[in-house]
């Protein structure tokens, strides 16, 4: 038994793959839900509800997608070019740090700049610290062949504790009791409501743009046909005249700049300083949203969509029937697990041989 690749894929494969991937997610889900004891059909319904059915549930799932989706652009672009960034983690810590340096501890007294321009210079304070963390990698592996999975995900746990330290030093909120906590940003530098008394705010707009402007990228410029064939073969881009070098720093620069964007707009939207669990896992789950979408920008919108409905329709159905909120996390691994091997079957197909 081996696999063979096909020469075409069929469109009924195409349609299919995803489908079977949908209805394998869903069948381990009720075998989950039925371990636990609750019931399949109203558990399901549920979770439905608790991520999509109000203008409450609705708001929060956006607002859980608005950081996914930018870690996901993060790791769509890297991925696309072969530079896998796993690094999403410290380089949105590393813009949120950067942000609260410029819109909280000088934004109110040592900078006599207007709100705009300081709004302007936070932003890409955060988008330049994120792009610098993830160059070191970029220029190791390209120079040197060193493993950038190993650097980027090493460089995740050495930003926390940098962020610790400041948090617990000269970042410090003195009026927050003791608890690790930056300083806040100015009013004026944060972000305003989508929607009134709720949660949603413009960075979602940020990200949306964000989406759209990669996805033209990729399909209409020079640089993008760049990055797609470094992905598909380094080699061959480098004999037909691609500076893969280059490319691959140009990457590494976007990439880390738009998952230090993540961490700004995060602060700047929703919680106006820096905690160390300010993130549940945004930089990690950006890589999840961007193998759900095949590595296409306007994909992670919609996987950033489906993932956080998940994760945010959980705490509902755990407060309801009882169902452990980490069934959501299995059900994330388990559409990625069937999404990933429903693609390779619409690639390759089994050939049996005695």
């Amino acid at each position: 038994m081996r696999l063979e690749k096909r020469t075409r894929p069929s469109r009924l494969a195409l349609v299919a793959a995803p489908l079977a991937a949908i209805a394998f997610t869903a069948l381990v889900a009720s075998l989950l839900v039925l371990w636990a004891g609750a019931p399949v059909g109203r558990t399901g319904l549920l979770l439905l509800q608790g991520g999509f059915g109000s203008v409450f549930a609705l708001t929060e799932t956006l607002t859980r997608a608005t950081p996914l989706i930018l870690t996901g652009l993060a790791a769509a672009v890297a991925f696309r070019a072969r530079l896998y960034n796993i690094g999403a983690e410290g380089q949105l810590y590393a813009g949120a740090i950067a942000a609260v340096a410029v819109g909280g501890l000088h934004g109110g007294t040592g900078w006599d700049l207007p709100p705009a321009l300081l709004f302007v210079a936070m932003m890409a304070a955060a988008a330049l610290c994120g792009a610098l963390l993830l160059l070191g990698p970029a220029l190791l592996k390209a120079r040197l062949g060193v493993d950038e999975v190993v650097t980027t995900l090493l460089l995740n746990f050495i930003v926390l504790l940098a962020v610790s330290a400041l948090l617990d030093g000269p970042m410090k909120d003195p009026l927050a009791m003791g608890w690790p906590q930056s300083v806040g940003l100015i009013p004026d530098l944060e972000l305003g409501r989508l929607i009134e008394r709720t949660r949603l705010h413009t960075g979602l707009l940020w990200a949306l743009s964000l989406a759209g402007l990669l996805w033209a990228l990729l399909r209409f410029t020079v640089w993008g046909f760049d990055i797609r064939a470094t992905g598909a073969n380094a080699r061959a881009a480098a004999f037909a005249g691609v500076p893969v070098t280059r490319t691959v720093v140009g990457v590494a620069l976007l990439s880390g700049a738009l998952a230090g964007l993540a961490g700004a707009i995060e602060v700047a939207g929703r919680t106006g300083y820096v905690t160390l669990d300010m993130s549940p896992g945004y930089g990690y789950g950006g890589i999840v949203v961007a193998m759900l979408a095949g590595l296409q920008p306007l994909g992670v919108v919609a996987a950033s969509v489906f993932v956080a409905g998940i994760l945010v329709g959980a705490d509902t159905t755990s407060r309801a029937v009882g169902v452990p909120t980490y069934m959501a996390d299995v059900m994330v691994a388990t559409a990625l697990i069937a999404v990933l091997v429903a693609t390779l079957l619409t690639q390759y197909r089994w050939r049996w041989r005695r």
